[in-house]
């Protein structure tokens, strides 16, 4: 299985800021002993890539470093070199996860991504560009060049992050072609939410029974208005009752039992998936880790399955 990675690239951020940027190194050393993962760098997205979901007054702003500070403060990164970099090859990361899964491997991922409160024209919430909606925007303009007569390649963009994502609801929200679910905390960041196709609010203290019902009721509703030929699935492990920002309580079982119903759901019906971590804000670390790596452990599994039936 494909997994993309930009980790190399790390922001020089302030002592004891929040963002758990260790992890992604972390994660990428877990999965490199995983029997069936195959690691490779992320490449950037292009100037032309980014303006298919962000305005080129914004990609501008951050390729040269002309971010206003208050631009700055609700991204919650300063802007540094790096920081572009990093942002540009975490979108690259979808782009090619959603490549290789549609080219018939059926299952890729991102190591990171799920950068999902990005605007057309802002970044917010550790969000610089916003990599499902660039990606799919970009996969069906490849889909058109391949296959005109076929009509407009159809995305359904799964968030299960415990945050809102406010800024893929907002960029797709004229957009009949791109269906955007977002299962999320009702209290929790973004305070200002912004309409998805389909919204499940949570209370806190939500716990795996009432969570794994509102999934399935949100696939069922999903199925009923909409048939993708691609999911775009934000994996967050910040649902986790150990997160430190997610005021959910889904245990590990939980979790997993999250993806395997969303990895089933494509693969009963042949969709190809492409995946992202999203948020993860463990108390500790090893929490976060331990999520996304059952994450990878699912994965492999719907993988194979996609592999023998090309068989």
């Amino acid at each position: 299985m494909h997994v993309y990675y930009a980790d190399h690239f790390v922001l020089p951020l302030p002592q004891g800021h929040r963002f758990p940027m260790a992890k992604y190194g972390l994660l990428r050393q877990r999965l490199d002993g995983l029997p069936g993962v195959s690691l490779a760098e992320a490449l950037p997205a292009t100037d032309g890539e980014l303006a298919l979901a962000h305005t080129p007054a914004y990609i501008a702003a951050v390729r040269n470093g002309t971010l206003s500070a208050a631009a700055q403060r609700e991204i919650g990164f300063p802007w540094s070199p790096a920081m572009a970099e990093r942002a540009r090859r975490s979108v690259g990361a979808t782009v090619q996860a959603c490549r290789i899964a549609m080219a018939g491997d059926g299952l890729a991922a991102n190591i990171a991504g799920g950068t999902h409160h990005a605007y057309a024209d802002k970044g917010s919430g550790f969000c610089v560009f916003n990599d499902s909606a660039v990606a799919a925007r970009l996969m069906q303009a490849e889909h058109a060049r391949r296959q005109r007569p076929a009509g407009v390649l159809r995305v359904a963009i799964i968030d299960l992050d415990v945050h809102q994502g406010n800024g893929t609801a907002s960029i797709f929200a004229r957009d009949e072609s791109v269906f955007t679910l977002s299962l999320h905390g009702a209290r929790n960041f973004p305070f200002r939410k912004e309409p998805s196709d389909l919204d499940v609010e949570l209370p806190d203290g939500c716990a795996d029974a009432e969570y794994l019902e509102a999934l399935e009721q949100a696939l069922n509703e999903l199925e009923r208005r909409f048939d993708p030929g691609l999911i775009i699935y934000l994996a967050g492990a910040d649902p986790h009752e150990g997160d430190r920002l997610g005021r959910l309580k889904i245990s590990y079982d939980g979790l997993e039992a999250r993806d395997r119903r969303v990895m089933d759901w494509a693969w009963q019906r042949r969709v190809p998936l492409a995946f992202s971590m999203a948020g993860g804000y463990g108390t500790d670390i090893e929490t976060t880790l331990t999520v996304q790596t059952n994450t990878y452990r699912v994965a492999l599994d719907y993988h194979a399955r996609w592999q023998r039936s090309r068989t």
